[in-house]
């Protein structure tokens, strides 16, 4: 298999040179950008590069040397963007260019709708082209200056062949009458990133916190908003405020004073003694007043017990449907989607091409007009039910006598 051999591309430093840039790109119906940047010791991502190609011309945008703010117009005009795994970069086209793409195609979702379970761009480039994408400077410092030439051909192998995986991808998609739904993915995608993230979600995001009962709740809300509002604030990774641990201690403990919260695990004396330590104690007041969040609907034991077997036997079969569908499981639908709907809650199954594949068939297994079966060879089938049951409970009239 042969590797990608980088074509020759542009190092943008200049000014006037963006400008031109921005002027022939602002006509391209269509161009592929993709970014390398640093986050570990940040709160929001600094971009280091930006790398574009349309038609015949590649460049590398330089951002420690010109003002990306420009191309926000041009993001926000007709052109297609193409991008992999769009999820980051759009961050850092959020904050840098003031917009993110009007109109967008993600090559990682459209993968996932030809069977492919969240493929690398390495991946695509050897199944789609027969070519290896290669890893060299993945993890160099992206911020050092001058970049050597390997760290400039690796980022410009990023989108020198990405048009041609998207026009593959489109002609596969449209051939399965799914362009649309990979079209509706990406704009969902899109517009998750234009909303401003509410500080009072980040505990959520804390994957401990989920066990936690009555006012630790609250406690966890109001201590992970603050740690997210404070690490914005300072432009720092929310670690570097408050460990994930240090705030479910604080959560469980709920101190009421300095002593007792530099005894808490996680908690490290500078934080506690210093100035962030009455800030936390003012967040458990806070967080003990306003009292637990709600629950969209509080389960019963019962319901939990009833719930489990029947989202279990649906993962199963929407995994294997999705399999035969050549989908990307995930995308079709998660546990949680499915425990979702079974509850009756919002869900990703109630809406558009899931709720025609698999929300409305879910919804007929449970108002008892249809059963999955075994189908042999492990298989699950979902099929209408003949309401004829092969064993009865109790007493027969043979048994009669």
């Amino acid at each position: 298999m042969p590797d990608t051999v980088s074509a020759p591309f542009e190092f943008i430093d200049q000014p006037d040179a963006f400008s031109d840039v921005l002027d022939q790109l602002s006509r391209a119906q269509v161009y592929a950008v993709d970014t390398e940047f640093h986050r570990e010791r940040t709160y929001y991502p600094r971009v280091a590069l930006v790398q574009i190609k349309w038609g015949d011309r590649l460049v590398l945008v330089d951002p420690l040397a010109v003002d990306l703010e420009p191309l926000g117009e041009v993001l926000d005009g007709p052109g297609l963007v193409v991008m992999h795994a769009a999820g980051q970069d759009l961050e850092v086209m959020l904050r840098d260019c003031g917009t993110v793409p009007r109109r967008m195609f993600d090559t990682q979702i459209a993968a996932g709708f030809l069977g492919m379970r969240s493929p690398s761009l390495a991946a695509l480039h050897e199944r789609i082209l027969g070519m290896r994408l290669g890893k060299g400077d993945r993890l160099t410092d992206w911020l050092r200056r001058p970049l050597e030439p390997s760290q400039l051909a690796y980022a410009a192998s990023d989108v020198e062949h990405l048009l041609e995986i998207y026009e593959a991808l489109v002609a596969d998609l449209e051939a399965r009458g799914r362009r649309a739904w990979a079209e509706a993915e990406t704009e969902m995608l899109r517009r998750k990133m234009v909303v401003a993230r509410d500080p009072n979600d980040a505990w959520l995001r804390i994957k401990e916190t989920r066990h936690l009962k009555g006012p630790a709740r609250g406690v966890a809300r109001a201590v992970g908003a603050w740690r997210e509002i404070v690490a914005s604030e300072r432009d720092l990774p929310p670690r570097f405020i408050l460990s994930d641990l240090a705030v479910v201690s604080v959560a469980q403990k709920a101190p009421a004073s300095i002593e007792a919260l530099a005894k808490l695990r996680g908690v490290e004396e500078r934080q506690a003694r210093g100035p962030q330590g009455e800030e936390i104690l003012a967040a458990v007041r806070r967080g003990l007043a306003e009292g637990p969040p709600k629950r969209e609907r509080p389960m019963s034991r019962g319901d939990q017990v009833s719930l489990r077997p029947a989202a279990s036997l649906l993962s199963a079969w929407i995994a294997q449907y999705a399999n035969d569908l050549e989908l990307d499981p995930a995308l079709l639908g998660t546990r949680s989607d499915i425990e979702a709907l079974l509850r009756g809650e919002p869900s990703r199954l109630s809406e558009g091409w899931r709720n025609d594949l698999a929300g409305e068939p879910i919804r007929r297994l449970v108002a008892g007009d249809a059963s999955l079966a075994f189908a042999g060879g492990g298989k699950l089938l979902l099929e209408s039910r003949s309401g004829e049951p092969i064993v009865t409970v109790g007493r027969s009239d043979d048994a009669i006598g």
